[in-house]
């Protein structure tokens, strides 16, 4: 164990432990260089000195320096000191993807989605540069405290292209895919079904294949069927279930062919979750490698191909690389195998080719001999030993400016041929070194060639369409899976309802690079503009309704009654009161003179004319919808209700109790008037005018008046 403090190369500071594994420790430290932290994995002791654990050690940072991607962990730097080996990595602060599910017990289904798709996202880009991990699961995947999701540990990564079928399984036993189980060829399908399981395990909380022991587990995984998980939980989304089980296909020609497929199906799945569109291929290719299990397999997994010190539980550390013992079995085949061919050919040679002269006239039979070349006049040669290559340690120059970075090089060897290759970077500024080939602090032959890999800026993302999302989900989508910076903008929309997006800046599939700002304008919803009432009575009809359409109001119903006041034709009464504020396009009705009242001339008025019937005026009010309760919370349940008639510019109380409850609404009330003109019922609860919402003008309902005689 190294002690906090402790400075390795001059350079990397030890500031805490972080982790052990099987082959290394994992340290935080501070890079005094570059003033930033960092992880160290450093090889433990016990294998520092076995050429093959550290030629693997050293494949890891191979494997994973090329990779510079938002869900990989970046390899920085890898060297030894003093018999230390070590790789210098992204620190990322934060938890296992399995840590995470044990403390959830199983996540929600979007939540799940979310991270399989940045964990695709990462095996994407491995597998773009032919790069398969071969031991996806949830200890190999961290989620940083912002949330973003990283893969590590490209320990047991291979070239996708070297063709390799190992004779032990490589991955972690409960997350192994069938070829790798059986020993064969593993491709990107491989990691397509380790992170099938692992995407189970997230919406489950646990594997589909348990068993007493590794080999177990591995016989289910070649030809068990793992409970579908929508036979688990009936709640999970169709969609999300045949993803799931395409991934999970026992023949990799059955699975999605990339992650690319599989990450277009996942996103489509959080837009429509129970859509039927994931279709898995019910054609088997003759020529996949992948083969049915035979007794002879499950003999030879039993007997030693899989054995169960070659499958490490996946709680536990990374797993050996190929047997060696087989590899040298192999290369002596090999060898014998070319030798033999040597030796029939030379017969071949000598038997059909050379003279051989007359061989049918003698008995015995004759032996040709390849003739001896004759002695040469020059005097035999001395072997010279071969000169000693001049190297130089290679400088590291990652993280410097291009023209610094060739100074620093040619100051190491002036005959090197450094060629520059431009690649994104969201790290590094433009212009700046990203990578380096070779590694920095290796011993590399003078004159070279020399490759560095210069920054051009963060790579082009494609604004995505999240018009009518919600601003959470806008700001997810945005910051998760294109790695921008939403800022909100609220502004009013009568088309858009509160809270959703209207539109961003820049536009719609706009190419823009990972980490710019974007603006996104959310709905406020339509502006409420407020506008005074106009002083109405004394105005004519038509005048009336000029100046309420100038002040952003409209004209309701114009009813009739005879005014001693007013001459015909004039307006005598507003049913809102001027100078009163009210919303823009609020309706108001008025009631227009229709002139004095008749009465009869000529003739001394007598008692009989006293006795003349009277007309009355009756109306109803019935008060069902809205139902004052569903806006207002009382102690016991009761309030106190007052209905009030407001009718040719008089109110009058027409409808008193002290303690209402919601079931006495719908609530209805006879209304007598001695006019015939429309009247407008307000209510009081507890003392305070009724309305929708605070803001909102008192709420009232329309009384019609017919004539009734007495």
């Amino acid at each position: 164990m190294l002690r906090p403090g402790m400075i390795i190369s001059d350079r990397y500071e030890i500031i805490d432990s972080v982790g052990s594994g099987g082959m290394a420790d994992v340290y935080k430290a501070k890079d005094q260089r570059l003033e930033r932290f960092v992880a160290i994995k450093i090889l433990k002791d016990e294998y520092s000195s076995d050429k093959i654990f550290v030629n693997k050690f050293r494949g890891e940072a191979q494997s994973a320096a090329g990779l510079s991607h938002p869900n990989i962990v970046n390899v920085y730097d890898v060297g030894d000191d003093k018999g230390l080996h070590y790789i210098v990595m992204e620190l990322v602060e934060g938890i296992t993807l399995k840590r995470f599910i044990e403390k959830k017990g199983k996540l929600e289904v979007k939540e799940a989605v979310g991270i399989a798709i940045q964990i695709a996202q990462g095996m994407e880009a491995a597998h773009d540069n032919h790069i398969i991990h071969r031991d996806i699961k949830p200890q190999n995947i961290i989620i940083s405290r912002d949330g973003k999701v990283k893969v590590t540990d490209f320990g047991i990564a291979k070239a996708s292209n070297s063709n390799t079928i190992t004779s032990n399984a490589m991955g972690s036993v409960h997350y192994l895919s069938p070829e790798q189980a059986r020993g064969g060829y593993s491709d990107e399908k491989s990691d397509i079904y380790s992170l099938g399981v692992t995407i189970y395990e997230m919406l489950s909380g646990k594997v589909p294949f348990a068993g007493d022991n590794n080999v177990s587990v591995a016989m289910l995984h070649i030809q068990g069927e793992a409970m579908t998980l929508r036979e688990l939980d009936s709640n999970i989304p169709l969609s999300i279930d045949k993803i799931v089980q395409k991934c999970m296909q026992k023949k990799p020609e059955r699975r999605y062919h990339s992650a690319s497929d599989l990450i277009v199906d996942l996103k489509r799945a959080l837009a429509n979750p129970n859509g039927d569109f994931v279709q898995i291929p019910s054609f088997v290719a003759s020529d996949s490698p992948t083969i049915k299990i035979s007794d002879e397999d499950i003999g030879r997994i039993n007997n030693g191909s899989l054995r169960q010190n070659d499958l490490i539980d996946d709680d536990d550390e990374e797993l050996d690389s190929v047997d060696s013992r087989v590899e040298k079995i192999f290369s002596v085949v090999t060898i014998v195998a070319i030798v033999i061919l040597a030796i029939i050919i030379m017969w071949v040679i000598a038997r059909f080719v050379l003279p051989s002269g007359d061989r049918t006239e003698d008995k015995d039979p004759v032996v040709t001999m390849i003739p001896s070349p004759e002695p040469t006049k020059a005097p035999t040669p001395t072997i010279e030993p071969d000169p000693t290559i001049e190297t130089y340690e290679f400088p590291t120059v990652i993280g410097h400016k291009k023209e610094d970075a060739i100074v620093a090089i040619k100051a190491q060897d002036p005959t090197a041929v450094i060629k520059e290759e431009e690649t994104y970077s969201a790290e590094y500024e433009v212009g700046y070194v990203v990578r380096t080939y070779p590694l920095p602090n290796t011993d590399y032959r003078v004159g070279s060639n020399v490759i560095i890999y210069v920054s051009v800026g963060a790579e082009p993302v494609s604004i995505p369409y999240v018009y009518g999302n919600t601003w959470e989900q806008a700001e997810k989508k945005l910051r998760d899976d294109y790695d921008l910076v939403p800022e909100r903008i609220d502004e009013f929309s009568s088309d858009v309802p509160a809270g959703d997006v209207i539109r961003t800046d820049p536009p719609k599939e706009s190419m823009v690079k990972a980490g710019d700002k974007v603006k996104v304008y959310v709905s406020k919803g339509a502006e409420v503009v407020q506008t005074a009432v106009p002083y109405l009575i004394g105005e004519t009809s038509e005048r009336a309704k000029t100046l309420l359409s100038d002040a952003g109001l409209v004209l309701g119903n114009v009813s009739q009654a005879p005014s001693d006041t007013y001459a015909k034709g004039i307006v005598t009464y507003q049913d809102t009161t001027a100078g009163e504020l009210v919303n823009r396009g609020t309706v108001i009705n008025i009631t227009e003179s229709t002139g004095p009242e008749s009465t009869e001339t000529g003739g001394d008025n007598t008692d009989e004319d006293d006795t003349e019937d009277e007309v009355r005026y009756m109306g109803k009010v019935t008060i069902s919808t809205p139902n004052p309760f569903d806006y207002i919370q009382t102690p016991d349940g009761t309030a106190e209700i007052i209905l009030e008639l407001e009718q040719d510019g008089y109110g009058t109380e027409i409808y008193y109790n002290e303690s209402l409850t919601r079931n006495d609404f719908p609530l209805s009330v006879n209304v007598d008037s001695e006019s015939d003109s429309i009247g407008a019922v307000k209510m009081y609860v507890d003392g305070e005018v009724f309305r929708l919402n605070p803001n909102d003008n008192p709420y009232v309902w329309i009384v019609e008046f017919e004539a009734v005689e007495e």
